[in-house]
């Protein structure tokens, strides 16, 4: 879902930068030069969101082919097959990972647009937020792996206290369970 609402945001952006560029470029004065820094900074742009583009789509081909082959009754317990689903399954992953960066890679291309100043302010923002998003501490590796662990026993009052069955509203066990009816 993820995937191709990155791959429709870029191939949109995409095709709106070349229409303010071609725009852009019919009413510039130096028509003579065919590489202005205008457009090579909105070609590098469009080059930025079509890679994104690229990458959401190829992810999008390797999520669909990961929920067929998942869902196929051929070879389920064979080892090898597992063991290509998951690389499916990572590549995919890594075709969105890449594709989510090229997209974190064109904001400081469209501050660029505004000077060298509010591109490196962004370069260093950018490269400070991926840091932290690309490394965890200690506390949060050990929090993230015990959510995963499940106790086994009842130490709440709510597993406790409810049976573990339920009576069906029409069964006599129902009827019968001991209790005086007024």
């Amino acid at each position: 879902m993820a995937s191709t609402l990155l791959a429709t945001t870029a191939i949109t952006l995409s095709s709106l930068i070349g229409i303010f560029a071609n725009s852009a470029w019919s009413s510039d004065d130096m028509a003579s030069l065919p590489y202005s820094k205008s457009s090579i900074k909105s070609i590098s742009i469009t080059i930025c969101f079509l890679v994104a583009f690229l990458c959401n789509v190829q992810s999008i081909r390797y999520y669909a082919h990961v929920s067929f082959l998942i869902t196929a009754p051929t070879l389920r317990d064979k080892r090898e097959y597992m063991e290509y689903i998951a690389k499916t399954l990572n590549r995919g992953s890594h075709s969105w990972s890449i594709g989510l960066r090229a997209f974190y890679l064109s904001f400081p291309l469209f501050l660029w647009i505004y000077g060298p100043i509010p591109m490196f302010a962004c370069c260093c923002l950018t490269s400070f937020i991926l840091y932290f998003l690309d490394t965890t501490a200690r506390i949060t590796r050990d929090l993230h792996s015990n959510s995963f662990k499940k106790e086994r026993g009842t130490h709440d009052v709510e597993s406790a206290t409810e049976p573990d069955y339920y009576a069906l509203p029409g069964s006599n066990f129902s009827q019968n369970t001991g209790v005086d009816r007024v």
